[in-house]
């Protein structure tokens, strides 16, 4: 389908989407040059899938009996310190040295904590990423984030860590269970709202198609993702500018992970929300016509129904989201929708605003629950 270039200060490298290309992983990255050893790493429900003839490959074509493979959990509460260390402790024991490569075969937690490590082991390692969820391939798998969690908040220890390399074969999406694949529509949204009318209308006609992998669909909504994406890492890689806009609906998200400790919400369910979250309080200070704001909840919706809202204080959800890493001195900063395809970073939104906006997302889709898990009488 496409060959995408991204261009950082850090390095060069290409993001190949293309129907297959797994078949050809061996190859690609052997293309990258000489190397000791290859490292999988990987989790066991998808090594469980992919992993056999993909090693396979990797071998074929380096001369290597196998690669080195290390699984570990691919959950959002795996994604701490202490899987860190085990993963680069793996490494070490594989005596993955500096010519080798970290090959990461994953969702979103995979690429994270496997970046992270090929950043940090030995300073740094060459990186490959063979995204398997919808959100890693037009997301996080492109554009050198990478990070675990803390008790305190979401990504709050990382770094920016670009890799040699990203494949993207939309013929492991059919593996992927519906919830899962139905979370990364809404980061597709997310790029709609931020920069794509043109996606936001192809969505708003064609999501039937989107939701059942219709080939034609997915083929024309991957590469336009993915080249957004790398556009503005190319612009922006260390996130001082205009690759903020990525974080529309993320600031309202990753306060909702947090507080629900990652286990209600997907990734992309969190975001979801965030978009209706971005979209109503755009609106309550007149940055978006509420039209606008109406038909991204409605696009939003059409992707199937999200997890119920537990009744959240507005109050806690603030101070979550307080303790998010794009917070500035303790002042929130949103990025939030000025018309369906532009989005500006708003710093000093009242308080009053963004309570009400809260408020009433708590109590038109609130499922009755506090977050104790206690009903409320």
């Amino acid at each position: 389908m496409a060959s995408i270039f991204v261009e950082t200060p850090s390095g060069p490298y290409l993001v190949e989407c293309e129907r297959g290309v797994l078949r050809r992983a061996g190859e690609l990255i052997r293309a990258l040059g000489p190397s000791t050893g290859v490292s999988i790493l990987t989790s066991p429900r998808v090594w469980k899938r992919w992993g056999g003839p993909l090693r396979k490959r990797i071998a074929a074509t380096h001369g290597n009996p196998a690669a080195s493979v290390f699984l570990f959990p691919d959950g959002e509460r795996a994604k701490t310190l202490a899987t860190l260390e085990k993963v680069c402790r793996g490494l070490a024991a594989s005596r993955l040295d500096r010519r080798g490569i970290v090959v990461a075969v994953g969702g979103g937690v995979v690429g994270d904590v496997a970046g992270f490590a090929a950043a940090s082991y030995l300073r740094g390692v060459r990186l490959v990423h063979i995204p398997t969820t919808l959100v890693a391939q037009v997301d996080s798998a492109i554009g050198g984030k990478t990070g675990v969690n803390l008790p305190e908040g979401k990504n709050l220890v990382g770094a920016f860590f670009q890799p040699a390399l990203v494949l993207v074969d939309p013929e492991v999406l059919c593996t992927l269970p519906a919830r899962q694949y139905r979370s990364g529509i809404y980061e597709v949204i997310k790029y709609a709202v931020l920069g794509d009318r043109h996606l936001f209308e192809f969505l708003e006609n064609r999501m039937e198609p989107v939701l059942r992998q219709d080939r034609a669909a997915l083929d024309w909504v991957l590469p336009r993702c993915i080249g957004a994406k790398a556009q503005i890492v190319s612009r922006d890689e260390r996130e001082s500018g205009p690759r903020e806009a990525l974080n529309l609906g993320h600031t309202f998200g990753h306060g909702l992970e947090s507080l629900t400790r990652y286990r209600r919400f997907l990734h992309g369910e969190a975001v979801g929300w965030g978009l209706i979250a971005a979209a109503r309080l755009a609106v309550a200070i007149d940055w978006l016509p509420r039209e606008e704001a109406d038909r991204v909840e409605a696009l939003v919706r059409q992707v199937g129904p999200l997890p119920a809202l537990p009744r959240i204080p507005p109050a806690r959800w603030i101070a979550a989201m307080r303790a998010d890493k794009k917070a500035r001195g303790g002042r929130l900063r949103f990025i939030l929708p000025h018309q369906i395809g532009e989005v500006r970073a708003a710093e000093n939104v009242p308080e009053r605003s963004l309570t009400r906006v809260l408020a009433g997302l708590a109590a038109r889709e609130g499922h009755g629950l506090s977050l104790g898990g206690k009903r409320r009488g």
